[in-house]
């Protein structure tokens, strides 16, 4: 049971039963059925909410009655081709995915023998790993604001003996941008380990020019990129993700396992009108950037709340007056049909700590002025 759950009644359309499920989040469309989640402002999801265009969504809505009814391709290196030409990259260094957490099942299966962890982080990288002792954990600390230190955690990995070391840049729940300097000099230094897994999956975000490793991964064959496309193109449901490598051999490695027919096909049919609205989807950058500076010095100045520096389109928020991450989350969805990420379940995290994405300026200004309501004064105050 979540930390909080018991104490934290639910009205009777919201099925509060869902929560110890999973290490993630339930959907909306699960909590309070498909009618209902259109009136809630979804924060706990992350995805850029400037993106598709209308024009896309056009597209797709019009195609729909015959791409149901068509199947995908059933050669990955179609996908493969469409996305490296909107990346501008060699097809034959990719694996699209369905959505990245396909990939990270593919990564902990073919190339993971030990990898070092940081914790707090995205669940996938630990529980979809075949054999979970494999992972060697790295705790950041709370009185550091749960930064990491690169080349601290490079000598703790090579004294456990790791083959693997995960980096997510910027960091998930924590927002830690490292710079691209930064990831170099750890890259040069960690040369001697198999894999190092970088996931850039909302690198897209953290400022222009993007701080991405992928024109520098010729330099570092050990070198793994993750990145999720749901995040940065603004279509979760589509299931959207690739790796990246230079190391040939790796690459086809994981490319033996990848399933046919791995994507839907209105997935496949989005990534081709990608080129078309390249210049709108940089401006949706630049506006969701621009929002989110705003939104975490917002949350900031609420008594109660203390929000972390973020490099990325969400902000992790520490609840300091004696309210539970679950009873914030509850209140919010109740009271004011706002979804936030209750943060407990992730390790290494205590039960005080939300995680709230930016969802533009007019939906942000009204969840800060929700949690100015519900924050009464932090003790002693």
């Amino acid at each position: 049971m979540r930390p909080g759950m018991l104490d934290t009644p639910r009205p009777d359309h919201i099925r509060g039963d869902l929560f110890p499920d999973t290490s993630h989040s339930p959907s909306l469309a699960e909590l309070v059925g498909y009618e209902r989640a259109v009136d809630i402002v979804d924060f706990c999801f992350i995805a850029n909410p400037y993106y598709p265009t209308p024009g896309m969504v056009e597209a797709l809505q019009e195609g729909l009655p015959a791409l149901i009814k068509s199947y995908p391709s059933s050669n990955p290196a179609t996908t493969q081709q469409t996305l490296a030409r909107v990346l501008g990259v060699d097809a034959e260094d990719l694996i699209v995915g369905n959505g990245a957490t396909q990939l990270i099942v593919l990564i902990n299966e073919t190339l993971v023998k030990r990898i070092g962890v940081p914790v707090p982080t995205f669940g996938e990288y630990i529980e979809k790993l075949r054999d979970p002792a494999s992972a060697e954990l790295f705790a950041l600390l709370p009185d550091r604001d749960y930064q990491l230190d690169l080349m601290e955690f490079l000598a703790w990995g090579r004294e456990r003996n790791v083959n693997a070391l995960l980096v997510i840049n910027p960091g998930n729940p924590t927002g830690q941008l490292h710079s691209l300097e930064e990831m170099t000099c750890f890259l040069e230094a960690a040369r001697d380990l198999e894999l190092i897994v970088v996931d850039e999956s909302f690198i897209e975000f953290a400022g222009d020019p993007i701080p991405t490793l992928m024109p520098l991964a010729d330099r570092f064959p050990n070198l793994l990129i993750v990145r999720s496309l749901s995040k940065n193109y603004g279509v979760p449901g589509l299931r959207l993700g690739f790796c990246y490598s230079r190391n040939r051999p790796m690459i086809e490695k994981l490319r033996l396992l990848v399933p046919t027919w791995h994507l839907n096909i209105l997935a496949e049919y989005f990534l081709t009108l990608l080129p078309a609205s390249e210049g709108e989807y940089r401006e949706s950058l630049r506006r969701v950037t621009s929002d989110v500076g705003l939104l975490r010095d917002e949350l900031d100045a609420i008594p109660g709340l203390s929000a972390y520096p973020t490099g990325s389109n969400f902000v992790l928020i520490r609840i300091e007056n004696g309210m539970t991450a679950a009873e914030l989350q509850a209140r919010l969805l109740e009271d004011h049909l706002m979804y936030v990420r209750d943060c407990s379940n992730k390790v290494g995290l205590d039960d005080r700590h939300v995680r709230v994405a930016s969802q533009g300026r007019e939906a942000d200004t009204r969840l800060v002025e929700a949690l100015r309501k519900l924050m009464p004064p932090a003790d002693g105050v």
